[in-house]
């Protein structure tokens, strides 16, 4: 394994590391560390890097990738992490998109990924629903076809920001006489259809992140669908590559730091939490999986970087 950085990587480290440093807005962190980010907040940060070009390093250059290496993709995420900038959306950039460019016609590329580049289209994922979570292809939600447009009728839940969506990629199943994978469908639905409704889930620090989705007889238009009919299995599992292909071991990183931090200033009797053994044990554990999977992230780019296999 050779992760050693070239003096041109270097150089674009430092650019990068610059570039954060001069355009960042300083009050997001503040805001981020109070729970105070709004729409608006959330996209402050991609739309700067949209202006400058750097939304979506992970895309082909034809539909607005940087042509970055693999070495400063990793450096790009790296220097974030370290910066604790805002992370952008996944759903559009990392999730959707990527499957679009893939697997959508010219027409769904055109229409498409320009929104979700300037962040002007919101996405969530319809995916889970009550009784299909880590068995997704057990899911329910039915689509059926009449001319023109489906007839989708189900309940996803767990929507994360639906509240703010303008559009939704949904796994619906178009065959129920299939096997669970092979009777599903990708579909691109409008929010703003009728028959819509999202209600909010409040979770226990009383934020509104997630929420239920409710479609009763929505008509979506069959260009809506991606790929083929029964096929939307293939194209979710691509989907969840690019959602899983980011490092996360520096952002790990940060956040025990900062328990440590934290635990060093609360008091248990005549001395801190951070002196408990227990503490210690716990955060050393925790410290050395961190390590394990940043080896682990190191190795990957180290294959892609040479041209190799994971």
């Amino acid at each position: 394994m050779d992760m050693s950085f070239s003096p041109e990587d270097l150089a674009f480290r430092d650019e990068v590391r610059s570039f954060i440093a001069d355009n960042y807005p300083k009050d997001l962190k503040s805001r981020r560390t109070r729970g105070e980010m709004t729409k608006e907040d959330i996209l402050r940060w991609h739309r700067i890097l949209y202006k400058k070009g750097w939304v979506v390093p992970h895309w082909p250059v034809q539909y607005g990738g940087t042509g970055w290496t693999i070495t400063q993709r990793y450096i790009w995420n790296e220097e974030n992490a370290r910066a604790e900038t805002q992370p952008l959306l996944p759903f559009g950039l990392s999730m959707v998109g990527p499957v679009i460019f893939s697997s959508g016609n010219e027409e769904q590329k055109k229409r498409f990924l320009p929104g979700i580049l300037s962040g002007d289209d919101w996405w969530c994922q319809g995916y889970s629903e009550p009784g299909a979570g880590s068995d997704l292809a057990s899911l329910k939600t039915r689509a059926v076809r009449d001319g023109d447009h489906y007839i989708v009728n189900g309940h996803k839940i767990w929507t994360t920001l639906a509240q703010y969506a303008d559009w939704m990629f949904c796994l619906v199943r178009t065959d129920p006489a299939a096997k669970a994978q092979e009777g599903i469908s990708f579909l691109l639905i409008d929010m703003k259809t009728p028959g819509i409704t999202v209600r909010p889930i409040i979770t226990m620090d009383g934020a509104h992140e997630v929420n239920e989705v409710f479609l009763e007889d929505v008509k979506v238009p069959v260009e809506n669908r991606i790929g083929e009919e029964n096929k939307g299995w293939t194209y979710a599992k691509y989907l969840l590559e690019f959602e899983r292909g980011n490092p996360y071991s520096a952002g790990l990183y940060r956040a025990l730091n900062k328990v440590r931090k934290i635990a060093a200033d609360t008091k248990v009797g005549d001395h801190t939490l951070a002196d408990e053994p227990e503490f210690q044990a716990a955060a050393a554990d925790l410290n050395a999986q961190i390590v394990a999977m940043e080896f682990t992230e190191l190795r990957i780019f180290s294959a892609l970087s040479t041209g190799g296999n994971v």
